[in-house]
This record gives C-alpha cells, structure tokens and sequence, in this order.
C-alpha cells in the first residue's frame, strides 16, 4: 500500500468518524430548541394566568370589564384606565405569543387558538373602542393582525349566556 492510499483511507475512516458526531449535535440542537418553545410557552401560560386571575379575583373587576366590554366610552376615567391596564397586558401576552408562533417556536394549533381567543374578545364593542386608543403600542405586524380579525366581524358570543346587552351601549 502506497502512502497515498493510507492518507486516503485515514481521511475516509475520520470522515465517517465524524458522521455520528454531526447526528449527535443535531439531536443535541433539536432537544434545546424543543426545550427553549417550552419554556417561552410556560412563560406566556404564567402570564397568561395572572391575567385571568385579574378577574377572577375581583367582583368589582369582574363588573368594570363585563360593561367596559359593552362600551369602554361609557366607563368613568378610573374604570376606562383598569379595563385599558387589563386589555393592554391581554395584547401584550399575545403578541408575544404571535412573535413566538411567527419565529416558529409556537404551533399552528396553538396560535389557532390564541387567535379564537382575540376574535372573541375583538368581536365587543368595547374592546374595538379601547382598541382604537392603544393599537399605536403594539408592532404593526401585530396591529396587522388584530385589524384582520375585526374585519372579519365577528359575532360577540364569548359571553352570550351573560345576557350582555351590547346593542344598547355600543
């Protein structure tokens, strides 16, 4: 066997070395993106929590946000800044979700529901209103994507069984 051919089988024999490297790394970056989506999803779900405990914890909160959903121009300036405090804090969560689903870390079928979420709440009158005074706070790719919801129009049903009377106030 000449040098050459020696020189060529050692180069063989460390390239396929090699080979399970790579696959090793690559299910090494797979695990740590896997782990780094859960971690922002537990993240926005916390987030998300403490929202919702918001109202939950509160009566009086409870009775701000149920008519401030109806007419948020109807509200007195203490309760227009509560409901603004809580929906601005709603946006928020899900725009991070929105930039979480946009940069792949966040699945279609979860982002399908985050968005479920948004129309329900866009579809009152009150949420479009304090919309219109704070949608200058959020990305215009976010923006862009909560005016194509409400353009859709959609019914306001989330709190139909409340027996709301939003056609009166809106």
């Amino acid at each position: 066997m000449t040098w050459e051919m020696l020189s060529a089988i050692g180069q063989l024999v460390a390239a396929v070395g090699v080979i399970p490297s790579l696959i090793y790394l690559a299910i090494q970056i797979r695990e740590q993106n896997k782990e780094r989506r859960r971690a922002g999803i537990n993240v926005l779900t916390v987030q998300w929590g403490d929202l919702v405990k918001s109202a939950q914890e509160s009566a009086d909160f409870s009775a701000l946000f149920l008519e401030g959903i109806c007419s948020f121009d109807s509200l007195d300036p203490v309760a227009k800044l509560r409901f603004s405090a809580f929906f601005t804090r709603f946006t928020r969560n899900c725009e991070g979700m929105f930039i979480y689903y946009r940069d792949g870390a966040l699945e279609k079928p979860l982002w399908d529901e985050v968005e479920r979420t948004i129309s329900d709440y866009f579809a009152y009158p009150g949420v479009r209103e304090w919309w219109a005074t704070r949608k200058h706070w959020l990305t215009d790719e976010f923006r862009a994507v909560v005016e194509a919801i409400i353009s859709k129009n959609p019914e306001p049903k989330l709190y139909a069984a409340y027996n709301l009377d939003t056609s009166s106030k809106a």
